[in-house]
C-alpha cells in the first residue's frame, strides 16, 4: 500500500478518536486530531499527484473520508447546538446527490474525480467546522456556514451540469416493463 492511501487510512481511523473527545468537551485536543486529519487530506493528494501514484482506492476513498470527517463532526456540532443544522443538512443532501451521481458514472466506466470548487467547498467546511470547534463568535460561524452552503450548491450544480449526460445516458439503457393487459 502506497503513502498517499496510506494517509488516507489515517484520517479515517482519527475520525472516531477526534468526535469522542469533542463529545467529551476536550474541543482543543479534538481541534488538533480534527487539523491533522484535515493535512493528512492535503498530503495524500499531494504526494499521489507529484509520485505518479493515483489509485482506483484513493480515487474513491480520498473523497469518502473527507465527507466522513466532515459530516460526522457537523452532526455532532449540531447536536451539542454548536453549528447550524441547515447547513449541515444542505451540505449532507448535496453529498448524497454528487455521490448518486458518482455511482451513475461508475456503472458507465467513467470516474469523476473532485473538481476544483469541490476542494474549496471541502476546505472552506474544514475551516468552519474548526471555528465551531473553538467556539469562535457566532457570525462567524455563521458566515463561514453561508459561504460553505452557497459554495456546497454551487459545485453540485457544477457537477450535475457537467454529467447530465451520464444520467441520459444512464436513463437510456434502462428496461422498460411491458405493459400489463
Amino acid at each position: 500500500m502506497n503513502l498517499p492511501n496510506k494517509l488516507t487510512i489515517l484520517r479515517i481511523l482519527l475520525i472516531p478518536l477526534c468526535l469522542i473527545l469533542l463529545y467529551f468537551n476536550l474541543n482543543i485536543p479534538a481541534t488538533v486530531i480534527f487539523i491533522i486529519a484535515c493535512i493528512t487530506d492535503f498530503f495524500d493528494g499531494h504526494i499521489a499527484r507529484k509520485n505518479n501514484i493515483v489509485t482506483n482506492f484513493g480515487k474513491f476513498a480520498d473523497p469518502v473520508a473527507d465527507k466522513i470527517l466532515v459530516i460526522s463532526t457537523m452532526v455532532l456540532l449540531v447536536f451539542k447546538r454548536m453549528f447550524p443544522w441547515w447547513a449541515m443538512l444542505i451540505i449532507v443532501i448535496r453529498e448524497l446527490a454528487v455521490d448518486g451521481l458518482r455511482l451513475v458514472a461508475i456503472e458507465q466506466g467513467v470516474v469523476i474525480p473532485a473538481g476544483n470548487l469541490g476542494k474549496i467547498k471541502t476546505n472552506l467546511q474544514m475551516f468552519g467546522v474548526i471555528a465551531a470547534m473553538l467556539k469562535a463568535p457566532n457570525w462567524l460561524i455563521m458566515s463561514f456556514a453561508v459561504a460553505m452552503s452557497l459554495l456546497t450548491v454551487i459545485s453540485g450544480l457544477q457537477y450535475f451540469m457537467e454529467g447530465r449526460h451520464l444520467i441520459d445516458a444512464g436513463g437510456s439503457k434502462s428496461t422498460k416493463t411491458p405493459k400489463r393487459k
